[in-house]
C-alpha cells in the first residue's frame, strides 16, 4: 500500500494473535505504524509479533479480555505510553457459535455478545476517550456479512452479534466525527482463516462448498481484508465516516 499517513502511527489491534487481526497487525506494521497487539493469547502474540520482526517491524504484545474493562483500560494505558497517542484502532477480535436459535445454549449466546458486541463496545469506548484528548484518530470495526448484509440459518446469535456492530460502529461516527476521530466498519464474507471451516473439513471440501455457494468462487486471502482496514485508517479515506465496508465477493447482492 506504501501510505506515508500511516508512519510512525501508533495502532492497537485486538484480535492480532491469529486470522484477520494478525494479518493486519503485520500490514500496518509494514507501512511503518507502531502496532500494539491484543489478545488473549500472548504466545499467539509472540508469535504475529516474531513475523513483524522478521519483517523489520517491532511490537508491543499486551495480553488482553476484551470483555474486562479493566483489562481494556491498562491495554490503551500501555499502548499509549512514551507519546500519549493513540492514531489507529482495529477491532478485530471475535468468536463464532453456530446453532439454531431454538437450540443454541445460553452460554453461547452470551459469549457471542460478551466477545463480539461488548468486547467491541467497551474498546471503542476507550478508544474514543483516548482519541478524543488529541481530537483525531481512525477506528475500524470488524462486523461481518452475516448480519446486516445476509441471513444464515443457524447463524442467528452470531449475526445479531456482529449486526450490533454495524449499528455501533454508525452511531458512535456520528458522534465522534466533530472530534476528528472517523468510525468505519469491515463486513467479509468467507476468509481464509480457521473461521470458514465447518466442522470436520478439509481445505479441499471447505474451497469446493464456498466455489458452489460464492459468486467469486473462492475465500478471500487475508491481504484482500488487511489492505481495505489499511485504507480506512489511512488519509486516503479522510472523507470515509460511518460506513461498512462489505468484503465478500458478491455474496450479499
Amino acid at each position: 500500500m506504501n501510505s506515508p499517513s500511516l508512519l510512525g502511527k501508533t495502532a492497537v489491534i485486538t484480535g492480532a494473535g491469529s486470522g484477520i487481526g494478525r494479518q493486519v497487525a503485520i500490514a500496518l506494521a509494514g507501512e511503518g505504524a507502531r502496532v500494539v497487539l491484543a489478545g488473549r493469547r500472548i504466545s499467539e502474540l509472540r508469535f504475529t509479533g516474531a513475523e513483524i520482526e522478521s519483517r523489520g517491524g517491532s511490537f508491543l504484545a499486551v495480553e488482553t479480555d476484551i470483555t474486562n474493562e479493566s483489562n481494556v483500560k491498562a491495554l490503551l494505558n500501555r499502548a499509549m505510553e512514551g507519546n500519549d497517542r493513540l492514531d489507529i484502532a482495529v477491532n478485530g477480535a471475535g468468536v463464532y457459535r453456530g446453532g439454531a436459535v431454538d437450540e443454541m445454549e445460553l452460554d453461547a449466546f452470551n459469549q457471542l455478545l460478551a466477545t463480539n458486541t461488548i468486547g467491541t463496545w467497551l474498546c471503542m469506548k476507550h478508544e474514543l476517550l483516548a482519541m478524543k484528548r488529541q481530537r483525531q484518530g481512525a477506528i475500524v470495526n470488524i462486523a461481518s456479512n452475516i448480519g446486516d448484509h445476509l441471513t444464515r440459518p443457524g447463524a442467528g446469535g452470531y449475526a445479531a452479534s456482529k449486526a450490533a456492530v454495524s449499528v455501533l460502529t454508525r452511531t458512535a461516527a456520528l458522534e465522534a466525527i466533530g472530534s476528528g476521530i472517523r468510525i468505519n466498519s469491515i463486513s467479509p464474507g468467507p476468509v481464509d482463516t480457521t473461521m470458514s471451516y465447518r466442522s470436520g473439513e478439509d481445505k479441499a471440501a471447505r474451497d469446493a462448498r464456498i466455489s458452489s455457494t460464492n459468486p467469486s468462487g473462492r475465500v478471500a486471502r487475508l491481504d484482500e481484508i488487511s489492505s481495505a482496514v489499511l485504507w480506512l485508517c489511512s488519509d486516503g479515506a479522510g472523507f470515509v465516516v460511518g460506513q461498512d465496508l462489505v468484503i465478500d465477493g458478491g455474496a450479499s447482492i
